[in-house]
């Protein structure tokens, strides 16, 4: 047979073979060893790993428990940043704005325990901080009934909490006024008031009362309470200005600047907002939204 071979190798040949062969066979040995080592370690991790997961209670959708803060307010006037203040949620504060938008009022403590998703515990929490003002209580309250009345001398010496809010008919000139001018207004506190300056600094100011409606979630009941003087814009000159400036007003998108910046490159200067109809990004609602602010 072959194998019988082998004894017939030189003996110089069968110590190459031998010494092959224990090599071959001490490294086979290792790296079995090795290799139920590192499973066994596996197998002891992952059981401690199941084992801390098991004891460990999983919290899901945690978040930071924030503190509610407590001071008097009026659910008729306070803005968002105070009934955020309060403890209440965004989308709650949103139904109170959109209740108060459909022309609705808190007249008395108790309607406010009305509010979707308020428990038992956060109204009787609240109960004591509510303050109606007088403009929204019922006049029986005061004229019903020979009740008599006693109003302070000098009003102008109690101290007050919130701005004096504007009565129906009273206005504030949008593009002069800042934000404590702007918190008068019913229905607007500190957020949208910040809201309102910075989008007039984005615009160049505002050509007519109706651009408020942009700022998203504006309440439309406040509208009335502005007005705006003529010529208080500013004016883009679009035959100077760059791609990059031209973008930065909110009504000029980079496709809009890229179709002025190529025209003047390849027709000359435009004459007047007119001649943007020729360009396909703009629409006709786009050039008259435009208009009060192109000037040459």
């Amino acid at each position: 047979m072959r194998w019988r071979a082998f004894f017939y190798f030189q003996k110089s040949d069968r110590k190459v073979f031998l010494t092959i062969l224990t090599i071959v066979i001490v490294a086979l040995g290792l790296y079995l060893l090795i290799d139920e080592g590192e499973v066994a370690r596996q197998t002891v991790r992952g059981r401690e790993v199941r084992k801390s997961v098991a004891q460990k209670p999983v919290k899901y959708y945690a978040q930071p428990r924030q503190t509610a803060e407590r001071f008097a307010f009026d659910p008729n006037t306070a803005d968002s940043t105070q009934l955020l203040r309060l403890g209440l949620q965004p989308w709650q504060v949103r139904t109170i704005y959109r209740y108060r938008a459909k022309g609705g009022i808190y007249r008395q403590p108790e309607d406010f325990a009305r509010l979707y998703g308020l428990t038992k515990g956060q109204y009787e929490s609240l109960r004591p901080y509510i303050v109606i003002g007088e403009d929204y209580q019922p006049a029986e309250r005061f004229y019903g009934h020979d009740r008599r009345v006693d109003l302070p001398e000098r009003p102008d010496t109690l101290p007050r909490r919130y701005p004096v809010k504007l009565k129906l008919g009273e206005h504030v000139v949008l593009n002069m006024a800042d934000t404590s001018m702007l918190k008068r207004v019913p229905g607007v506190g500190s957020y949208y008031a910040r809201e309102i300056v910075n989008y007039g600094r984005r615009l160049g100011g505002f050509a007519h009362v109706g651009q408020l409606k942009e700022i998203e979630g504006f309440p439309s009941e406040a509208l009335p309470y502005f007005k705006v003087e003529g010529g208080s814009v500013k004016k883009l000159n679009l035959n100077k200005m760059t791609l990059s400036e031209l973008r930065r007003h909110p009504y000029i998108n980079f496709y809009q600047a890229r179709d002025i910046t190529d025209y003047r490159r390849l027709k000359g200067p435009l004459k007047s907002a007119d001649d943007l109809r020729h360009l396909q990004s703009f629409s006709a609602a786009a050039i008259e939204r435009l208009r009060p602010y192109v000037g040459f």
